[in-house]
């Protein structure tokens, strides 16, 4: 058995303004580094082997707390990171509301392509990919997963057999823990979207 803190990176200043995607140069704000070292507070005394994170900014920036806190190095890996949103990468979320593709995308994910991106299947397979290896790879071991919001539900919802239609449903907050074991034949959530505040 493996489990996985499967976390979401904290708060920057355009969580829930704008669709940052994959946009480089994004880091915590005040409040997020506030919220990273909380996290790192509140996780401390669980036995972690090894940190894995997507390799943007606002994810590395959170698990530099965590490699502190564990004295572990960070690996970034491609597997955790955020969705392609292509051709809507960095709008604002009022820009994208009346877009009727994007309004597609929120209802009908398993098969609505972003435009010049990704399809949400293909995001889920490779976050259940990259889990699936370090599950084989720290048989036994407690792995921190520092991720994206989307990415985190779309393991989730695999997980607990959720079609990626509703996965809306699944809140992922900035700077929360979400615990799952995965077995040689099993899987179990134990915890979905934990957080300090």
């Amino acid at each position: 058995m493996t489990k996985f803190l499967l976390i979401r990176h904290a708060l920057t200043d355009s969580v829930g303004k704008r669709l940052s995607g994959r946009t480089t140069g994004l880091s915590l704000n005040a409040e997020g580094k506030k919220q990273a070292q909380q996290l790192a507070s509140g996780l401390s005394g669980l036995p972690v082997s090894a940190i894995y994170s997507s390799p943007l900014e606002r994810a590395l920036e959170t698990a530099a707390t965590l490699e502190k806190s564990f004295n572990l190095k960070c690996i970034p890996s491609n597997d955790f990171l955020e969705i392609d949103f292509g051709e809507w990468t960095n709008l604002s979320f009022d820009e994208l509301n009346n877009n009727l593709t994007f309004r597609r995308f929120n209802s009908f994910r398993s098969c609505t392509r972003i435009p010049g991106g990704e399809i949400m299947t293909e995001a889920q397979q490779r976050i259940v990919r990259g889990i699936e290896k370090l599950s084989a790879a720290h048989p036994n071991e407690t792995v921190a997963v520092i991720s994206h919001s989307d990415m985190i539900k779309a393991a989730i919802a695999f997980y607990a057999g959720i079609p990626l239609d509703l996965f809306q449903r699944i809140e992922i907050s900035p700077a929360s823990v979400s615990i799952i074991e995965i077995f040689d034949d099993s899987v179990r959530i134990l915890l979905v979207n934990g957080t300090t505040s």
